[in-house]
């Protein structure tokens, strides 16, 4: 790779690194608020060696006349994540005296929006350190958002180029310039939190915790103030949650489209449509379930499940109790639904709801081709034609989304945890969910107790899942490299 691109993807990485040093700053005026000043040295120090860091990069200069080409993208965007957590750990390890290892399973966690956490004792812990861990899930809520609208169609990754002409049409129909849309997206991802943050409090919640979980929620990331996560609060901010979670789970760029004057881009779109009729169906059936099986309330029990299985399926990982004592048909739902996930160009992670619906595209139309060997069928999603390239890509994505947690799950098999925790530690990393299943790393649990091997082989695990695989993978063929 030539020294001029290098040169402009560090320039990049440095002011990604300026901006975290900056962001430093409201957990160093959080713990000011709560006369916790002497927790603020820890703060001072991690943000003095990422901002020297972030200058370093950028003081050789942005060379002239030198464009990225898709394929640098590769490179930067998963160099961005990697870097950025790198940094972001150092509060973590110098304010809570934990390992690096530690430190950085839990930012990889929070930047990838997982939720996976090895920290205990949460309602007593340092408010400077509650509040760093849910600006690292808002910051990385966004940042995915911006990844999945402008940069993963681009490099054709996972089928996303079904949405790139849609993104075109608001380019150059509904906004003459595409940073354009980028600012609209941001304004609303901050209004859904401004929002977020005001029905929390009015449902009960403090200041503090209306705002770190808001922040947490629309980025469907799931770090709470409490261990015992939404537990702790009463129904009026169970049902505040689900609304904000499956708003983080739908397209923002249909949110842009409405606001532009196109009322019905929501309920038109097949991926929402899918989605909601899915969640609607399952939260239904399943709240029916739990209500003949225990002594809850109907409204209580779909109130219960509505709020873990949205949690789930949007890759958010609140708990509201421990879903794993409800029976065998319980645990195994929600083992199934870990892989659903949310919309593309949502903050959620998983498979996606869109390439099970062209899954089922391409299935009925095999189906029709066996009835017919002459026909000739149009294969279409979303008023897209699925041809062989759109077809290829999804294949292959969910081939190595599939083989990733096979082998993951293989890899922490051999680091001595039996098979529950390695499956659905793999799954829920992969997934980006948070908690897996079982008495180690379930709802009811943490990671703190795995072997620190298994702690690194999980973030690479949350890095792939959230760089959609194939970003990351591209970069360990020799032909990458290449000039």
């Amino acid at each position: 790779m030539a020294l001029p691109t290098l040169r402009i993807i560090g320039f990049i990485l440095g002011i990604f690194l300026i901006t975290l040093a900056i962001g430093m700053v409201l957990p160093m005026l959080t713990l000011m608020i709560y006369e916790h000043s002497h927790e603020i040295e820890s703060f001072v120090w991690a943000s003095m060696i990422t901002l020297s860091a972030g200058v370093a990069l950028i003081l050789p200069g942005r060379p002239e006349q030198v464009q990225l080409r898709p394929r640098d993208m590769y490179l930067l965007t998963t160099a961005s994540w990697v870097i950025v957590c790198v940094f972001a750990a150092l509060p973590l390890n110098l304010l809570q005296n934990i390992s690096y290892t530690d430190a950085f399973f839990e930012t990889m966690s929070g930047i990838t929006t997982t939720g996976s956490t090895v920290l205990s004792g949460l309602d007593s812990a340092s408010p400077g350190l509650l509040m760093w861990r849910s600006m690292q899930q808002w910051l990385g809520g966004i940042g995915f958002i911006g990844m999945a609208v402008a940069i993963l169609p681009l490099l054709r990754v996972g089928g996303m180029r079904l949405f790139q002409t849609e993104s075109s049409d608001w380019s150059e129909k509904v906004m003459p310039r595409s940073h354009m849309v980028a600012k609209y997206i941001v304004a609303i991802y901050v209004g859904f939190t401004l929002l977020g943050i005001l029905a929390y409090r009015m449902s009960g919640m403090s200041w503090f915790d209306a705002i770190n979980h808001s922040m947490t929620s629309i980025s469907t990331g799931g770090y709470s103030t409490s261990d015992a996560s939404m537990g702790k609060f009463g129904p009026a901010a169970h049902w505040i949650c689900i609304v904000l979670m499956v708003l983080g789970s739908l397209p923002f760029t249909l949110y842009v489209s409405t606001l532009r004057g196109n009322h019905q881009a929501l309920l038109r779109d097949h991926q929402v449509r899918g989605f909601l009729l899915m969640l609607s169906l399952t939260c239904l059936l399943f709240g029916l379930w739990l209500w003949l099986h225990s002594d809850h309330r109907f409204l209580d029990a779909l109130r219960i499940v509505t709020l873990n299985v949205v949690s789930v399926v949007s890759t958010t990982g609140y708990a509201l109790g421990d879903y794993t004592q409800w029976g065998g048909i319980a645990v195994m739902l929600f083992f199934y639904l870990t892989f659903v996930g949310g919309c593309s160009g949502s903050t959620s992670g998983g498979l996606k709801i869109f390439r099970f619906q062209v899954a089922y595209v391409l299935l009925k139309a095999s189906m029709r081709q066996l009835i017919h060997p002459r026909a000739v069928i149009k294969q279409q999603y979303n008023g897209h034609n699925l041809d062989e390239e759109i077809v290829r890509s999804i294949l292959t994505f969910s081939f190595f989304f599939t083989i990733t947690i096979g082998a993951v799950a293989l890899g922490l098999s051999f680091i001595g945890l039996d098979l529950i925790t390695a499956l659905t530690g793999a799954a829920t990393a992969v997934c980006n969910v948070g908690p897996g299943l079982g008495t180690i790393i379930g709802p009811a649990g943490n990671f703190a107790s795995l072997p620190d091997a298994a702690k690194w082989l999980l973030s690479i695990g949350m890095l792939l899942g959230r760089l959609e695989i194939i970003t990351v993978l591209v970069l360990l063929t020799p032909t990458f490299w290449k000039h």
